[in-house]
Parts: C-alpha cells; sequence; structure tokens
C-alpha cells in the first residue's frame, strides 16, 4: 500500500471536480412538450415550420407569404417584403423554407435577408439548384419572397 500524501489528495480531488464538471455539461434526456397553438394564416400563407432557439426552445414559427415580387434587386426585393408589413427570410429561414418546400424552391433562387459580410455591396440568397447559399451583388434580379414570424404569446 502507498503512502497518502496532500498532493496525491488534491490530485485526485480535482480529477474528480473535472469529471464532476464534464458529467454536469453532458446531454441529458429530455422531453419537448408542444402546447396547442394557434397560427393565423392569411390566404396563400403557408406555415414552414418552427425555429428553435440555440437551447432547444422554440423562438418563433416561420410564415411563407403568398405571392412573389418577380425578379428583383436585392434593395426592391426588400422594399418589396416591407411594404407588405414582411421580412425576407434569413440564412437560417432560406434552408428551413427549402426543406419545407421543395416544389416551391425549385422554381428559382430567392433573396435573403443578411448582406455578405465581406462585401456590403453583395447579400446573401438560397440558391435552389443545389440547395446552397451564396452571396451576389445586390443588382442582379433574383425573387423575392416574404415571411413572417410567429410568436406564440403565454396567457
Amino acid at each position: 500500500m502507498s503512502i497518502v500524501t496532500l498532493d496525491h489528495i488534491e490530485s485526485e480531488h480535482a480529477r474528480i471536480g473535472a469529471l464532476i464538471a464534464q458529467f454536469k455539461q453532458q446531454a441529458v434526456a429530455t422531453e419537448y412538450v408542444i402546447e396547442r397553438v394557434v397560427i393565423p394564416l392569411s390566404a396563400g400563407a403557408r406555415l414552414a415550420g418552427p425555429i428553435f432557439k440555440e437551447d432547444g426552445s422554440l423562438d418563433y414559427y416561420l410564415i411563407l407569404h403568398a405571392g412573389e415580387g418577380g425578379e428583383l434587386n436585392h434593395d426592391d426585393a426588400t422594399g418589396y417584403a416591407v411594404e407588405r408589413g414582411l421580412k425576407l427570410p434569413t440564412r437560417r429561414e432560406g434552408r428551413l423554407l427549402q426543406a419545407a418546400f421543395p416544389e416551391f424552391c425549385a422554381e428559382g433562387s430567392i433573396w435573403l435577408e443578411e448582406e455578405y459580410e465581406d462585401d456590403s455591396a453583395c447579400a446573401w440568397y438560397q440558391f435552389y439548384g443545389i440547395g446552397l447559399q451564396f452571396s451576389l451583388h445586390k443588382s442582379a434580379a433574383l425573387r423575392a419572397v416574404a415571411v413572417s414570424r410567429f410568436i406564440p404569446s403565454v396567457i
């Protein structure tokens, strides 16, 4: 049997502390309960699905509204959505639209809300031919679609 020293005890204490911290960070099994939610949709609007926060809780539901602004540059596409009280989809929402409505998305690429970080003359768009997102000069003409975000209220 070896002799126990204070250094040995402190070393083991630190090792056990690290194991406890690692254990606490592991994913734990949870349940996700979807409450009854009534989402009002205007004529022709379609529910794309939920968007979740990083912690896994519901952030909002994405709604794709009927109609298109046609082939517009990015500024005009943004204006088209704003005039309707709506927004262009974000990059994350563009991916959800593609997953939810592949037939709609096959009709052509659409502008997304965000400017391209490395060049303010460019913006992101969803290229539906292969399902990726790229940047393009804002003067290019692409489809403009409008979305809204429905946040369920707690009553």
